[in-house]
């Protein structure tokens, strides 16, 4: 949630807790407990605030496609890359086929690579 970078690259993650609601990582209470952790700990609820912000740095967004964590289902990467395009925010959403939460093929670990290296390489010098 800061202007601080030009880009930013998120893989596999979790953009909205409150997917998770009775608890993630190392937080035991459930979003009825603990409200305000589980929306300040979700990037989506900040996307129209961080919009607004002087500077708006770039996100590319990276996902395994049969990523079964149930913290860090595809939808995650797919609602925050709307969320994203809806508020102007410039952004690239790659879903890697039959990969999981951790990527394993050589094929896919070579195009995360190479969608990183694109990425940053895109950026204003």
């Amino acid at each position: 949630h800061t202007g601080l970078f030009a880009a930013g690259i998120g893989r596999s993650g979790a953009f909205n807790r409150t997917l998770t609601p009775m608890s993630f990582q190392s937080e035991d209470r459930s979003i009825w407990e603990a409200q305000d952790v589980y929306i300040t700990m979700s990037p989506l609820m900040h996307v129209k605030k961080y919009s607004l912000q002087e500077r708006v740095g770039k996100l590319l967004l990276i996902h395994g496609e049969a990523d079964e964590n149930s913290g860090t289902y595809p939808m995650q990467s797919e609602r925050y890359f709307a969320a994203l395009k809806a508020f102007g925010i410039e952004s690239r959403l790659v879903i890697l086929p039959h990969e999981r939460h951790s990527y394993r093929a050589r094929e896919s670990i070579l195009h995360m690579a190479w969608e990183q290296e694109e990425w940053l390489k895109s950026l204003d010098p």
